[in-house]
């Protein structure tokens, strides 16, 4: 073998090894941080849940708004390329005479400005109404696929009147994007400021939960008839985080959305121990078309905001 054809292998031999190290650390790796703590104490969930007088909740709705399109692994690193629907979603609870939101979705022009692949008019109309009938309305975090109906809502002023935003929410408008609140629509507002757990209706408990985004929070919900449900926001995209513990790619966490990738594996370890310790649980995680379907069919969400 010549000098120069060693050299070419060789060449070709290192820059294999490199691509293939990047190629898992951005696309696969997946590992539980050496060091920090997270801890849900449901108990003490439970207890705040019973905390505030009034009925719970006796249905749940959902509307589904709109869809990403993203590879497996963007989602699960190291999960392949095969493409997932990512629905986006907006939840109603309905209590007895009054009714509360969870997340807001997008408008169909922020959708389309982030690569949306499609968008209910329809559904997004329904919630747009149910928003201006709400008597609460929170977020699980401040990323355009959730805080999006509200900042497009023509009667902010009136919205934000019920809409219970945390100060970390408030304080960190960059990670809205194209789904900014306009300019001084939060002049004199008052965030919500809690430690861990707040309850904030009759069976509501957030959950606070930084590291996807700095404001990120989880949403217990309690039904009157004792059915307990837990909406994860993104601190994972579909069940399938918390069932193997695993992140989104680092390509996307570090690079697209950047996030606290220790805090959020952190989180989803904690969401796996209660998973497995509370299977009457239901996890509903921010975008898992699968869970979706599910809950449907099985009752726990209905179609179509009241």
């Amino acid at each position: 073998m010549g000098k120069w054809t060693r050299r070419i292998l060789t060449t070709i031999g290192v820059l294999a090894v490199i691509g293939g190290a990047a190629y898992y650390w951005f696309i696969v790796e997946s590992h539980m941080p050496s060091s920090g703590s997270y801890a849900i104490d449901m108990t003490e969930v439970r207890r705040l849940a019973g905390s505030m007088p009034g009925d719970k909740v006796q249905e749940i709705h959902v509307e589904h708004v709109a869809s990403f399109s993203f590879p497996a692994t963007a989602t699960v690193a190291g999960d392949g390329w095969n493409t997932l629907d990512v629905p986006v979603q907006s939840y109603q609870l309905v209590f007895p005479d009054h009714t509360a939101i969870i997340d807001t979705a997008l408008s169909e022009a922020t959708g389309k400005a982030a690569g949306i692949v499609s968008f209910d008019g329809q559904a997004y109309d329904r919630m747009d109404a149910a928003m201006d009938k709400a008597s609460l309305i929170v977020i699980t975090h401040e990323h355009l696929d959730h805080i999006g109906g509200l900042s497009a809502h023509p009667h902010l002023a009136q919205i934000l009147q019920v809409t219970r935003l945390t100060k970390e929410q408030v304080d960190n408008p960059e990670y809205m994007t194209t789904a900014k609140l306009p300019a001084g629509s939060l002049d004199g507002y008052k965030p919500l400021v809690y430690d861990r757990y707040v309850a904030i209706a009759p069976g509501v408990v957030l959950i606070k939960a930084p590291g996807h985004t700095p404001g990120s929070q989880m949403v217990y919900v309690q039904r009157a008839d004792g059915t307990e449900y837990l909406f994860l926001g993104d601190v994972a995209w579909t069940l399938r985080n918390v069932d193997v513990v695993r992140e989104r790619a680092r390509l996307i966490t570090q690079f697209f959305i950047r996030e606290d990738r220790d805090a959020v594996m952190l989180e989803l370890a904690e969401l796996h121990r209660i998973h497995e310790a509370e299977p009457k649980l239901h996890m509903i995680p921010g975008h898992d078309a699968i869970v979706l379907a599910a809950s449907l069919k099985d009752g726990l969400l209905i179609d179509k905001f009241k």
